[in-house]
């Protein structure tokens, strides 16, 4: 469930990206992050099949795969200077606003810890980039 109107367009950080559709305002859970529940086994095991991965792990052998079953949530790409950011619990994934949002603004959030490893080039673009996801 999304509870603000959000739409995806290309981004200039990567791909696709999700942007507000309407004003957001500080600390609002804009919604929860769609997909199919799986094993982290079987999430690794579709990780390698994928060219854009869309799979968070919640550390009790269980992760939700984003690309099956997926919401606008699914295009929220990584920043280093976010405006939301992703809470993960009871098997959900739910992001909210740490900041008001504009109309148009594209929705980010620091993805932490990734598949990557810190091995991927990071393309946010914010003053504080770190550089690697």
């Amino acid at each position: 469930m999304i509870r603000f109107k959000v739409e995806n367009h290309k981004s200039k950080i990567d791909g696709t990206g999700c942007f507000a559709a309407q004003r957001i305002p500080a600390r609002k859970k804009i919604g929860q992050l769609g997909g199919e529940i799986v094993s982290v086994r079987v999430a690794r095991q579709r990780i390698k099949q994928q060219k854009k991965v869309a799979m968070v792990e919640f550390g009790d052998g269980y992760a939700l795969d984003a690309s099956i079953n997926a919401n606008a949530l699914r295009y929220l790409n990584h920043s280093c200077a976010p405006n939301t950011y992703m809470r993960c619990c009871y098997q959900k994934v739910e992001f909210y606003s740490l900041r008001p949002i504009k109309k148009g603004e594209e929705l980010t959030c620091n993805y932490g810890e990734t598949h990557h490893e810190g091995k991927r080039r990071c393309t946010c673009g914010a003053p504080n980039c770190v550089g690697k996801i």
